[in-house]
């Protein structure tokens, strides 16, 4: 109970410092529709509302994860690191089915099934994303646009 407290208490100063960060980032003139501010945003008030309930309501007798479980997540977070430096060189599609196959391999180690859920949805972001929100991605690396 007094962990889940502390954790929550910590996810909630943790969301309060991204949402002040998000405040401070940039916009240019030729900015996207959306805006570079409002996603950081969001993320930060969902996990300050997490964080709240947390607070609020802890779970009496919590189960922490098993070791297994936490090199999984640990992989999980490099995946996540790699794709965030792959995305600017490499353009959306290959690094996104990338980390979306890895992750879902970690959750279910079949690995057909996860190449094709990151194939589709690698292509499926990229189409939401760049036709449903208007965001400037680049597809494949821009050497090979042209």
């Amino acid at each position: 109970m007094k962990s889940d407290r502390i954790f929550g208490l910590v996810v909630l100063i943790v969301a309060l410092a991204f949402f002040v960060g998000a405040t401070q980032v940039q916009t240019s003139f030729l900015s996207d529709p959306v805006g570079p501010r409002v996603f950081p945003m969001l993320i930060a008030l969902a996990a300050g509302l997490c964080g709240l309930v947390l607070l609020m309501r802890p779970d009496a007798e919590p189960e922490w994860p098993s070791a297994r479980s936490w090199g999984a997540m640990g992989i999980a977070c490099a995946v996540l690191i790699g794709y965030a430096y792959a995305l600017p060189p490499l353009g959306f599609l290959i690094p996104t089915a990338i980390a979306a196959g890895a992750i879902s391999f970690l959750m279910s180690p079949r690995a057909v099934p996860a190449a094709i859920t990151g194939a589709a949805l690698s292509a499926g972001l990229f189409v939401a994303f760049k036709y449903g929100l208007g965001l400037g991605l680049f597809a494949l690396p821009r050497g090979l646009m042209g």
